[in-house]
């Protein structure tokens, strides 16, 4: 038997997590908001040094993560994010999913969450998906995510691409191809392209074709932060917004 995760509130809620004697679960840190004396919380480095290393080359994690294990007996523990917003419980097994920087929460020690090198070098480049590595599912289990603001999944099908705000995007089905551009138009050329998201304002846009799912979230986290900034007259710096297309990779 495996710990059990489910979710408490219909508006930003909890993550509940029921464990028996002798179960474990990883989580990002600072997740833990509660946690009953029958269980234990210690700082790993889940993979080892390596993978701890890579997963804070990127998406700028603490090199450890907590564990939380049922030492004396069965226990309760409730996590949230560190965002406002909801999360969604994903099953890991025949579908793996390619997660952006700060959507994991919560893993069954089944499931590793590990960083690879992206395959797609354009999203390396402009994506906000970890630079030149993302992190990806592996194993079998439950995966948490998180996002800011509300979650909703889509169905990508063959011969019907979607095309999504990079900044909405918190998971995706590893099968899928994706690409990245600047703008939804494919006449205006590179220049023009730049020159349009600039001043439309639509930024990055992630393409994703052949057949899986898609979970994004209905608040863009940079442009709330350069909303927030621009209310307190400071400087969007190096990932506000978009003031740098290579903050994630420099």
């Amino acid at each position: 038997m495996a710990a059990t995760f489910s979710l408490i509130g219909t508006i930003e809620p909890f993550l509940h997590c029921n464990l028996k004697k002798g179960d474990s679960i990883y989580c990002e840190a600072n997740a833990m908001v509660m946690m009953e004396s029958n269980l234990e919380l210690k700082g790993k480095l889940q993979g080892g040094i390596m993978q701890s290393l890579m997963r804070r080359f990127a998406n700028d994690e603490s090199l450890f993560q907590q564990q939380i294990e049922a030492v004396n007996g069965e226990g309760d523990c409730l996590l949230a994010p560190t965002l406002d917003g909801d999360m969604q419980i994903l099953d890991v097994g025949a579908q793996q999913y390619t997660l952006s920087d700060g959507a994991f929460v919560a893993a069954q020690t089944g499931v590793d969450v590990v960083a690879k090198i992206q395959r797609n070098l354009g999203g390396a480049i402009f994506g906000d998906t970890g630079g030149f590595m993302v992190m990806q599912t592996q194993g079998n289990g439950q995966v948490v995510v998180s996002g800011f603001g509300s979650l909703f999944e889509i169905d990508v099908e063959p011969g019907k691409d979607v095309i999504i705000d990079n900044g909405h995007v918190v998971c995706w089905d590893s099968r899928l191809e994706y690409k990245l551009s600047v703008a939804t138009s494919k006449k205006k050329g590179f220049l023009g392209n730049i020159i349009n998201s600039v001043t439309s304002g639509e930024g990055m846009v992630l393409n994703f074709s052949g057949r899986g799912k898609v979970v994004i979230c209905s608040r863009n986290r940079d442009s709330y932060q350069g909303w927030i900034q621009s209310l307190l007259g400071t400087s969007s710096g190096g990932r506000g917004g978009n003031s740098s297309l290579l903050g994630n990779v420099l």
